[in-house]
């Protein structure tokens, strides 16, 4: 049993030795010891101390085992199994967050419904929570009831939950209407390159924000003297870019006008819902949105975020790689039809039923259902463009498909800094992905996929596309710290055992 355990240590270490990318030299000289120890003690052939094993963690970067508390947790798949059935897409992770971020707009009582029970909601019910603002889930756990404070307590930040979510950006907004001077942690999310908040800055100097980064916070001062006097022109047409705009828009009582914005899902949502607290918006689904805004609100509403996309997409390429029939409900056909177009064009066969409205009233729905089918490279390269062009956020899961399609396909991410260098994980599978830069993979299929022991990405759509990939590779493959898909999906491993996939959530030692 000891020996067993041993070589369990050994692979963690090994794993997150790999994925920092050192060699087993250059983990014995951060320790101090000999590269034949580290090997020993990797192949499970050397007793380890706990202290060594802190030290290893520490010099790794990575929790190898947990003491007194719930650990990482890991999926242990089965793959080679064909899916079947029926899955609904639950609702959008992005616009979930960047309603609760709306919600401090909003004096009154707010209900949002069928919340999206994930990682990146319960950061975010963190901060709201420590700053003051009640929370609770409601009808069994399904909706989501918000009331705020006369008075935010912005000294009582829980900042480790803020660091851990990108969307906290999104506070800024809203907090320029409720207070002179406040303090943000330090943004954070997905590992994705760098990426500034220069571009939030440029539309929310025109309410009279000011912030300045330092020591790990912003600092914000707002000049009540300072309104947008004419349109503000976005630098950047960034999905959270404009939430933001729209945020401080909502309470400037006047009109705003802002251009090159994201028509995006997400924005979409935020639109309808402002709209519910009485914030008319014109333009919405277009790049300029006219905002009429009103200095006070105060009113009980209830909303229904519409369903998300980039899930659908999910689930449509689990279908395509495992080569199923799967039907996947309540899918937002607005912002997947160029993904379908594409998928079409590459010879997917699948059928969808006429459109209905989701429970927000106004986005359109349709459920499609996919079927195995021969797949050849698409003529031109995969990438992403502005809605209505094809979602950046879809963009690793051609990856995945386009592993399995035959001929080469160019996959070109020029929107984030790393991201087309995680999907190259998809090697250790099997896979035939050829970096050519940091922003461009070109992948070369049909894949015969292999079962693989690895590390999670650290960004959460190369982290299901590798986990799809295992799903369908025969054999038994361990995907290590799946907290990154956590934070964008909830349940999804019981959610996909559902429809016939086999997949284990285990925790460390």
């Amino acid at each position: 049993m000891a020996d067993d355990y041993l070589v369990r240590i050994g692979k963690l270490i090994r794993d997150a030795r790999q994925h920092r990318g050192w060699t087993q030299t250059q983990l014995a000289e951060a320790l101090g010891t000999s590269q034949s120890a580290v090997n020993r003690i990797e192949r499970g052939n050397q007793n380890i101390s706990l202290e060594m094993i802190a030290r290893i963690g520490e010099a790794l970067d990575s929790e190898i085992v947990s003491l007194g508390y719930a650990g990482p947790m890991h999926l242990r798949v089965v793959g080679g199994r064909r899916l079947s059935g029926s899955i609904d897409v639950k609702t959008s992770k992005n616009a979930c967050v960047a309603l609760l971020c709306a919600s401090l707009l909003n004096k009154g009582r707010t209900v949002l419904r069928r919340v999206a029970r994930i990682e990146e909601v319960y950061r975010l019910l963190e901060v709201l929570n420590s700053i003051g603002v009640r929370t609770r889930w409601v009808n069994g756990g399904v909706d989501l009831e918000i009331v705020p404070p006369v008075e935010l307590n912005m000294a009582a930040i829980d900042a480790d939950a803020a660091v851990r979510t990108r969307s906290i950006i999104m506070f800024l907004g809203p907090l320029l209407h409720r207070m002179d001077r406040f303090k943000l942690p330090y943004a954070g999310g997905c590992d994705l390159g760098t990426r500034t908040i220069e571009p939030h800055m440029i539309a929310l100097r025109r309410f009279g924000l000011d912030v300045a980064a330092t020591e790990g916070q912003y600092h914000a001062v707002v000049d009540r003297a300072v309104r947008p006097g004419r349109p503000i022109v976005l630098t950047e047409r960034g999905d959270t870019v404009t939430e933001n705009a729209l945020l401080a828009a909502a309470r400037h009582e006047g009109v705003t006008v802002i251009r090159n914005a994201s028509s995006n899902y997400m924005v979409q949502d935020l639109c309808f819902f402002l709209e519910a607290l009485g914030v008319r918006v014109e333009g919405i689904g277009t790049t300029t949105l006219t905002v009429h805004g009103v200095p006070t609100i105060d009113v009980d509403v209830d909303y229904s975020p519409s369903e998300d996309p980039v899930e659908a997409m999910s689930l449509l390429a689990a279908a395509v790689v495992t080569e199923s029939e799967l039907t996947v409900r309540r899918v937002p056909i607005e912002f997947l039809e160029i993904e379908l177009a594409v998928l079409e064009e590459m010879g997917l066969d699948h059928d969808r039923t006429p459109e209905y409205f989701a429970d927000n009233g106004r986005t359109r729905l349709v459920d499609l259902t996919v079927r195995p089918s021969k797949l050849e490279a698409p003529i031109d390269k995969i990438h992403p463009m502005p809605f209505p062009g094809l979602n950046i956020d879809n963009v690793p899961f051609f990856a995945a498909i386009a592993a399995v399609a035959s001929g080469k396909t160019l996959i070109h991410d020029w929107v984030y800094d790393n991201r087309a260098i995680y999907l190259t994980d998809l090697n250790r599978l099997g896979g035939r992905l050829q970096l050519l830069d940091p922003h461009r993979v070109l992948v070369e299929g049909p894949t015969r996929w292999r079962a693989a022991e690895m590390m999670c990405p650290p960004a959460l759509r190369p982290a299901v596309v590798v986990l799809l990939a295992m799903m369908a590779a025969e054999g038994t493959s361990v995907l290590r710290n799946v907290y990154v898909i956590n934070r964008g999906y909830e349940d999804l491993a019981e959610r996909l055992n559902s429809i016939g996939a086999q997949i284990e959530i285990f925790r460390d030692i």
